[in-house]
């Protein structure tokens, strides 16, 4: 089973040495992807400003694909993956430039992660439209293959206009598989028909509490003529508390519950970085090796 380590964001200092030392640690420890968040802008955690403030400004969030093509540079192997990229507060043809050219540079290991995010004050900020962004997502998703397996596009569709245009350089993977990231029933509706696999969100479900969902997404999956067997989906391994033993349990129940990729998810834990969260990660993937999940 592919395991990953979630880049600690919210606890990583502003050290270029230190953010180097964590990521060659993740390939070092035979981990096989990084996970790397993204938010743009963030509320006033005070003044609560949205719905369910997340995160806000006291949080540390580098821009996610700025990040990975660091990440591209100096490690060989592993994949480097959104999870979540908020795609629809961004413009499509340049999210596909992107992505195209990190997956360039880092030889084809590319998985975009995609959602449509909670906060609705950084798609003010960025000048985007909150209230289509679901259905703006699946109209991005299809221009984004376009993009990424034709040399010249041509597409009218709502929101986009693409006169005879394309990519240069293309990326190695055509297409770069998307998975997406929510639990809304429209949105795994959304991922059964267009998505590679589903980013399970760990703020809102555990392996003991995320079984109806995966019921419904497999419902939907047959209903649009795919096999639920061979469906992607990834869960987290939070790291905030106990040990290697209570990190397996909870491995073996998500793995249970259906998901096919982990994630060792040491954000929130109060280790220091990178050293404390190089420790978290060493400690779960070595437990992780001797189950061989």
């Amino acid at each position: 089973m592919p395991i990953g380590a979630a880049f600690p964001l919210v606890d990583s200092a502003s050290d270029a040495a230190a953010v180097r030392a964590y990521i060659q640690a993740v390939e070092d420890l035979g981990y096989d992807h990084l996970v790397v968040f993204d938010h743009v802008m963030h509320p006033d955690m005070g003044a609560r400003q949205t719905r369910k403030a997340v995160y806000g400004d006291v949080n540390v969030f580098r821009e996610a694909l700025v990040l990975l093509a660091y990440a591209a540079g100096i490690t060989k192997r592993i994949e480097l993956m959104t999870g979540i990229l908020i795609l629809p507060q961004r413009q499509t043809a340049l999210v596909a430039k992107q992505v195209a050219e990190l997956d360039v540079l880092s030889g084809g290991r590319v998985r975009l992660g995609i959602g449509t995010g909670w906060n609705r004050v950084e798609y003010d900020c960025l000048g985007a439209q909150w209230d289509d962004r679901g259905p703006r997502s699946e109209e991005q998703i299809a221009v984004l293959r376009e993009l990424w397996t034709k040399e010249v596009v041509t597409f009218e569709g709502r929101w986009h206009t693409i006169p005879n245009a394309g990519l240069n350089p293309m990326p190695v993977q055509q297409p770069i598989p998307i998975w997406i990231g929510g639990d809304a029933d429209v949105v795994l509706r959304r991922i059964a028909r267009i998505g590679d696999g589903w980013y399970v969100s760990a703020n809102r479900y555990g392996p003991d509490t995320v079984k109806p969902q995966v019921e419904k997404l497999r419902a939907y999956l047959e209903d649009a003529g795919r096999d639920p067997t061979s469906f992607g989906m990834e869960a987290w391994v939070l790291q905030q508390d106990g040990g290697p033993d209570e990190w397996l349990r909870e491995s073996e129940d998500w793995i249970a519950a259906g998901a096919t990729h982990l994630a060792a998810n040491t954000n929130g834990s109060g280790a220091s970085f990178p050293d404390g969260h190089i420790d978290l990660i060493k400690r779960y993937k070595e437990a992780a090796d001797g189950l061989a999940l």
